[in-house]
């Protein structure tokens, strides 16, 4: 089914992508990953990436392994030297994990119309999780202490008791305005600006 959607939408309508695009210079924005999933018919609410503080712990390991891997390594006597070469590799090992990790963050979406809400993921094999609107029954809004802190936040998504693909979207940016906005879809209150990356911290595009 999302097949011959997708196939459809680019065989009957590239025009009204483009339209969509043309119309909504928020829309024009985003990156083609994100706009393909889009449908000329919805109204953008929030596309964001998740918050770069999922990047501190792959990146801070690699820091503090290779401080403690040159440590290491002058302390080492000279006649073991393969045991330094060990101490690099597995600290490449690290710094690898790191970049995936990037290329994992940088290509998941959180999007959210007046009608759906989507999660992208994927590096090697793209995945769309999606959720129409109009099933959400309940949202829960978690927040840590860190997230408190560096601004990041989880929403857990309820359906009617139905398992649904997307229930639970964690390491959102700016949570307070997020949740605000998709709510106001949900239960029909007043429209307001979408939430697209670039939105300065406590305001909303308009």
């Amino acid at each position: 089914m999302l097949g011959r959607l997708f196939a459809r939408r680019s065989a009957a309508a590239p025009e009204g992508s483009a339209e969509l695009d043309a119309r909504d210079p928020v829309v024009a924005g985003l990156p083609s990953g994100v706009r393909r999933y889009l449908l000329p018919t919805e109204r953008l609410v929030v596309a964001v990436r998740r918050h770069p503080a999922q990047l501190l712990e792959p990146f801070a390991s690699v820091v503090a392994a290779f401080v403690v891997v040159v440590w290491l390594t002058f302390r080492l006597p000279a006649q073991v030297p393969l045991v330094g070469d060990a101490l690099f590799l597995a600290w490449f090992v690290l710094l690898g994990r790191a970049g995936w990790r990037l290329l994992v963050w940088h290509g998941d979406w959180f999007v959210a119309t007046d009608r759906r809400l989507l999660l992208t993921f994927g590096v090697l094999n793209r995945k769309v999780a999606m959720m129409p609107v109009t099933k959400v029954t309940d949202m829960s809004y978690n927040q840590s202490l860190a997230g408190r802190i560096l601004d990041y936040g989880e929403f857990v998504m309820e359906s009617a008791g139905q398992e649904q693909a997307l229930r639970e979207v964690r390491w959102l940016p700016v949570p307070d305005q997020l949740y605000i906005s998709i709510c106001a879809e949900i239960f029909g209150s007043d429209r307001v600006p979408p939430v697209v990356p670039g939105t300065p911290r406590g305001r909303r595009r308009r």
